[in-house]
């Protein structure tokens, strides 16, 4: 497991039709506000402030497809133009099990990269691709 400490943001929230919203500084958008969606933007302040990945190199909420089903991968990280990590994230309360790990094995699938990471905010997990099967590393790859 990765120790991650999330680092302190002002996060710009307001309510809108009953809903409360988040403004996603990478999309430039205001979205709803949910546990999962809580957990994505303190993990997108994490690889801009504390790993200072470009945000131009972030892509959030990526749609791909798996045969025939579209499917959302949460946060892609492209180095150079190529997709480099998949990023999975769940709501807290939501345990990383071996379900979700095929959940992002499947994205894998459909777009080969050398890193995959799966959190709830509480806990990380982090994958590198090492002679075709993935290895459970502590660090993010720089």
């Amino acid at each position: 497991m990765v120790k991650v400490k999330y680092p302190e943001f002002n996060f710009r929230i307001k309510e809108a039709e009953g809903k409360e919203l988040i403004f996603d500084e990478v999309r430039k958008r205001w979205v709803k506000l949910t546990p999962e969606e809580w957990v994505r933007q303190n993990m997108i302040q994490f690889l801009l402030q504390t790993m200072q990945y470009p945000a131009v190199l972030l892509s959030i909420e990526k749609e791909i497809k798996l045969g025939e089903l579209r499917k959302r991968c949460d946060i892609i990280i492209y180095k150079d133009v190529n997709p480099w990590m998949i990023v999975e994230c769940k709501e807290p309360n939501v345990p990383l099990s071996q379900s979700t790990l095929q959940q992002i094995l499947r994205y894998h699938l459909a777009l080969p990269v050398p890193y995959l990471c799966l959190t709830n905010g509480n806990s990380v997990f982090l994958f590198q691709k090492i002679n075709n099967q993935f290895v459970e590393i502590e660090e993010f790859p720089r």
